[in-house]
């Protein structure tokens, strides 16, 4: 194609979505390429079984893990990534998790919290996160389990329209589904849907990148991308916004055959230090059916646990749980079950481990998550007691408990691959968000992201994506090519050996 873009970002989740808001709104023109479609709005992404039982809008790309062994992660391609489906909880890492903690294996940011606590503000307000109140059994057994003063209660922030209380399937249905009237804040409804109709923004889906393509005489400036279809586009600045497992297989790539791998520190640092949380899924079975409808209010504390929390999951009921048990199970096992049921999601912040990491593996096609627990025994010793104390604090509530932890699988806060840091040599991607020794190649999503924190991550990959926009369409707004400010850092991290 012939136009030729200010800001081209790979991928619309949390990161790049941000990015395209505020770089569109200074007046940028930024292509956004998306491999995946819109999500349908008949009602079928919060069917259980059409999500759940037949898994029709998973990714069903193989990968293999460190010993060979075939997995299919839980990725979601659509417009707007994972904030589709993910349970709406939007929180603040707290300022102590942007500090390096060397016995829990953890990097530390390349700037405090200060720095990024305005564009919390700002994602908070354009997601309009809330809180609700807890239900009357909810609370109840919230009350017993806080009764000791060990476990803290905190309400839960989340992105949903009130107006969700008064339709009970959604209330019900939003939590690991996608909300098909809009009541649930993600990517595309909070942001995308505010510059669509912005002549200086454009959104592809279904476009795949395959590659970045290099400048005429210097590697180190991507001149555009490449899409598996063949088609080609051109940009003064590329972001790379696809996920933390795919971002740093397409950076692998582009090293690989261009040959800048053997010269940039930060190259075999690409893919490193992979995060994803620990996370178990905890029901407690109550003897009393619960008639509640919203649930996911409440976060529990404990300063037992200092990098983990607890908290409510929505709706469970028998149709939610046979989904995810064996077809054999007879259903009215599953309908008493569901009725009784109370899920909660144990979260424990992994390490970062160099070895823990995602490979392209280009040459096979089969990428790779080389992800061992071993590596983070603090993280996983704590993860373990965390649950194992909790189902102790149900049972004494009333309620027998068990738990499902998610495994190789469960990537739904992947993390890390493309750390920030202010280091070339201990980090891939600068305080701004540039990759170390690139005149113009950035990275807008949660792979930037040095530490996992205790909570869901989005509100900060969110705020990055925001900080990162603002800088990229603040020298856009300057009149001049969005590459102009960036490719004298590039050229001179290049000649420091960077």
């Amino acid at each position: 194609m012939s136009e030729r873009y200010d800001v081209i970002v790979v991928g619309s989740g949390a990161g790049g979505s941000a990015v395209a808001y505020k770089a569109v709104g200074a007046g940028a023109r930024v292509l956004m390429l998306e491999r995946g479609e819109r999500l349908p709005r008949d009602g079928s992404t919060i069917d259980v079984k059409t999500v759940f039982r037949d898994g029709a809008f998973k990714n069903r790309e193989t990968w293999v893990d460190g010993q060979n062994r075939s997995f299919v992660p839980g990725e979601l391609y659509n417009v707007g990534g994972k904030t589709k489906w993910y349970g709406a909880a939007l929180l603040r890492f707290s300022p102590h998790e942007f500090e390096a903690d060397t016995a829990y294996q953890c990097l530390g940011w390349p700037f405090g919290y200060d720095t990024l606590a305005p564009y919390y503000d700002e994602a908070e307000r354009l997601l309009a996160v809330r809180h609700f109140e807890h239900e009357p059994e909810l609370k109840a057994l919230l009350d017993k389990v806080t009764a000791d003063g060990a476990w803290r209660l905190q309400p839960l922030p989340l992105g949903l329209d009130p107006r969700i209380l008064q339709h009970e399937e959604e209330a019900k249905h939003f939590d690991g589904f996608a909300s098909p009237s809009g009541l649930k804040s993600d990517a595309e409804s909070s942001l995308l849907a505010r510059i669509e109709s912005s002549a200086g923004f454009t959104l592809a889906t279904g476009k795949r990148v395959a590659q970045l393509l290099p400048s005429a005489g210097d590697a180190a400036v991507v001149d555009g991308v490449r899409c598996t279809d063949g088609s080609t586009y051109r940009g003064d600045v590329i972001v790379l916004a696809a996920g933390a497992m795919t971002s740093p297989r397409i950076l692998q790539d582009y090293l690989d055959d261009t040959g800048l791998g053997a010269h940039l520190p930060a190259a075999a640092l690409v893919g490193a230090h992979f995060k994803m949380h620990l996370n178990s899924a905890v029901l407690g079975f109550s003897p009393f059916v619960d008639a509640d409808v919203l649930r996911k209010t409440a976060i529990l504390f404990n300063d037992e646990f200092p990098h983990s929390t607890v908290q409510c999951l929505g709706w469970i009921d028998g149709e939610i749980l046979g989904a995810q048990l064996p077809a054999a199970v007879p259903k009215f096992v599953l309908r008493a079950a569901g009725s009784r049921a109370v899920g909660f999601f144990a979260t424990t912040e992994d390490g970062s481990h160099p070895e823990n990491r995602i490979i392209s593996c280009s040459g096979t096609g089969t990428p790779v998550m080389d992800y061992e627990l071993a590596r983070i025994e603090p993280a996983w010793r704590e993860h373990r007691a965390l649950v194992h104390a909790f189902i102790a604090r149900l049972l004494r509530a009333g309620l027998a408990g068990v738990d499902r932890f998610s495994g190789m699988a469960g990537t739904a806060h992947a993390l890390g691959s493309l750390a920030t840091g202010a280091d070339p040599g201990t980090s891939v991607v600068d305080a701004d968000g540039r990759v170390h020794g690139f005149g113009n190649l950035f990275c807008g999503d949660g792979s930037v992201l040095p530490r996992s924190s205790r909570v869901n991550p989005a509100l900060t990959i969110y705020a990055w994506g925001l900080r990162l926009g603002e800088h990229l369409g603040a020298q856009a707004r300057g009149g001049s090519p969005a590459t102009r400010g960036v490719a004298a850092d590039g050229r001179a991290d290049r000649a420091r050996g960077a």
